[in-house]
């Protein structure tokens, strides 16, 4: 894929740009490796400082990036000014959060024949990130805001159709006061991650996209013995259960499933609803998935806009045309619109069988497979027979299946009542291929640290000769 900004709303091609030669790669990594000699030396507090000024900075720009995200990749305007906020939400939250998750931990220093005992969190270096298109500034703040707090250098290989969003992130921490070189854009193609990824200067890396390119990536830095944190995507459950209220419960099936124009990796795809209000709520959940407004992105009015890429509209289109000529039935939508640019109407289908390509594979656009089903149990063992495990949904007012929902889904995230969402507060990540390792929280800042451990022995020449011995054995 060309390293271009095409807008999708059009199909016209507005920038292009040249990958990085090898020679201002290599430099490149140099200035990072450089840059963490001394940036891991700064204080929490320097950092803070930094992050508060990233996140007025993102304040100040608000609608000027919400409008080249918009420009890339086709989200709608409003979702675009919504990501900017979570963004600087994010940064603020580390801000605010980050010294304390920093703090040495206190162990039992007595239990183990010391003076003290704690454990410090230090980071390890320099952090290849590789980022997708689909929240283009938020799935790369949710890697820098956490790494940057703890010390950590980053460079961030984007997406190549956000190229200018990828650049405006590393002019970003430039305006916020950060130390030259500490977060730094490689326009390059994917056949250079490996070369990054193998150099030594290189510590760590952390990948949302694919299951391919995760298997790829986790293949590269094992040989390399490398940590790698992987966020792979999903076909989230949505479940819904006798004593839900349906008329909500539909309300937030639309937005769930047709966030992003129906491209995110934690949108409910497949929703199971008890036999007993299965015709109320498919009635419901197919009106107002109709109902919904499909037009230019910029467009206040709108909520659907293009699907970022051509290929990306036409496998849509095929896992569609696919589960029709298998038996599917159409409730709502089922084609492309008929307008200049990457446009398909939101999706509602029913009649969906393992022989279906979409039964077992993550659709990237806005369609939604409805399945009727007799009982919790069976919704959760097809929700589980599915590769991904990423996240998942009940509406259910009863405490003894929500318990279950809990114990029984294989996810990396439940929600009850509401749509998987991701919070500065809260872990995120999956199970089985959606990946490994969590972002956000304490959890995320510390994939890419070192917790070491430090002993504190009692005075020179006090230490007993039992003492002596029992190290000895250990």
């Amino acid at each position: 894929m060309a390293i271009a900004t095409i807008n999708p709303a059009t199909g016209e091609t507005l920038k292009t740009y040249e990958p990085l030669s090898d020679e201002a790669l290599e430099e490149k990594i140099a200035r990072a490796a450089a840059a963490w000699a001394s940036y891991r030396r700064t204080t929490p507090e320097q950092r803070v400082g930094w992050l508060r000024a990233a996140a007025d900075v993102l304040d100040a720009d608000a609608g000027t990036v919400a409008e080249l995200m918009t420009t890339e990749m086709g989200k709608t305007l409003a979702s675009a000014k919504a990501e900017v906020a979570k963004c600087a939400k994010a940064l603020r939250w580390y801000a605010e959060h980050g010294p304390a998750l920093l703090e040495p931990e206190k162990k039992d220093a007595e239990a183990v024949g010391a003076t003290q005992a704690y454990v410090v969190h230090q980071p390890i270096g320099v952090v290849l990130a590789i980022m997708p298109w689909n929240f283009p500034l938020w799935q790369a703040m949710r890697f820098a805001a956490p790494a940057l707090m703890a010390g950590n250098v980053g460079l961030l290989k984007h997406a190549s159709n956000v190229p200018q969003t990828a650049l405006y992130l590393e002019e970003l921490f430039r305006k916020a006061g950060f130390p030259d070189d500490v977060f730094q854009t490689l326009l390059i193609g994917s056949s250079a991650i490996e070369q990054v990824l193998r150099d030594d200067r290189v510590a760590a890396a952390t990948l949302t996209g694919s299951a391919p390119a995760g298997q790829s990536v986790a293949s590269i830095a094992g040989d390399a013995l490398k940590k790698t944190v992987l966020e792979l995507g999903g076909s989230d459950p949505f479940i819904v259960m006798p004593s839900a209220n349906l008329e909500k419960a539909a309300e937030v099936a639309v937005t769930a499933r047709n966030q992003n124009n129906g491209q995110s990796c934690i949108a409910a795809k497949r929703f199971f609803v008890h036999r007993d209000v299965a015709e109320e709520f498919t009635r419901l959940f197919t009106e107002k998935i109709a109902a919904l407004t499909v037009g230019d992105p910029m467009d206040e009015d709108t909520q659907i806009g293009p699907l970022a890429t051509e290929s990306g509209r036409d496998d849509v289109e095929r896992y569609v045309q696919d589960a029709v000529d298998k038996g599917a039935t159409v409730l709502t939508g089922g084609k492309r619109v008929d307008r200049p640019g990457w446009f398909y109407e939101p999706t509602l289908l029913t009649g969906i069988t393992p022989e279906m390509d979409l039964y077992a594979e993550e659709v990237f656009g806005p369609v939604a497979a409805l399945f009727t089903v007799d009982s919790l149990d069976e919704a959760i063992e097809i929700a589980n027979s599915h590769p991904y495990g990423l996240g998942a949904n009940l509406w259910s007012e009863d405490e003894g299946e929500r318990a279950q929902f809990v114990r029984d889904v294989a996810s990396g995230m439940a929600f009850i009542n509401g749509m998987v969402t991701s919070y500065p507060e809260l872990p995120f990540g999956g199970v089985k291929q959606s990946g490994y390792g969590r972002e956000l929280t304490e959890l995320g800042m510390r994939e890419f640290m070192n917790a070491k451990t430090v002993w504190v022995g009692p005075p020179s020449g006090e230490q007993g000769e039992g003492d002596t011995a029992a190290a000895a054995s250990e």
